[in-house]
């Protein structure tokens, strides 16, 4: 008899972690949808303003991801972020609000809507 417990034990124990594993990959809700989205930026004059608003954006709760491109007259940043937990508002007021590289307590950077 103990040999028909056993199968059946490991088959249990099989299904348990397979739908546990299942249950876990599966997005709930709404607030696990991603948005991608570009940016234009005006004022960058160089790669160190491209890497320290990406590292800022970077910073905020619900962004993935930011790619820019290379510095110009206006630079496109692409985000990918999470919509329930930041905003564009949010994400555009920290470009914004960036210090410049010459001067750190000027804000040259604006968003061209």
């Amino acid at each position: 008899m103990r040999s028909y417990l056993q199968p059946l034990g490991i088959l249990l124990i099989s299904l348990f972690f397979s739908s546990t594993t299942h249950a876990q990959a599966t997005p709930s809700s709404k607030a696990d949808t991603l948005k991608l989205t570009t940016i234009k930026v005006k004022g960058i004059t160089c790669a160190t303003d491209v890497k320290t608003i990406a590292g800022n954006i970077e910073k905020l709760s619900g962004v993935q991801r930011c790619k820019a491109d290379k510095p110009g007259a206006t630079t496109s940043f692409e985000l990918m972020y999470n919509p329930a937990r930041v905003s564009e508002k949010d994400i555009i007021a920290v470009i914004e609000n960036t210090g410049g590289c010459e001067n750190p307590n000027d804000r040259p950077y604006k968003v061209k809507q």
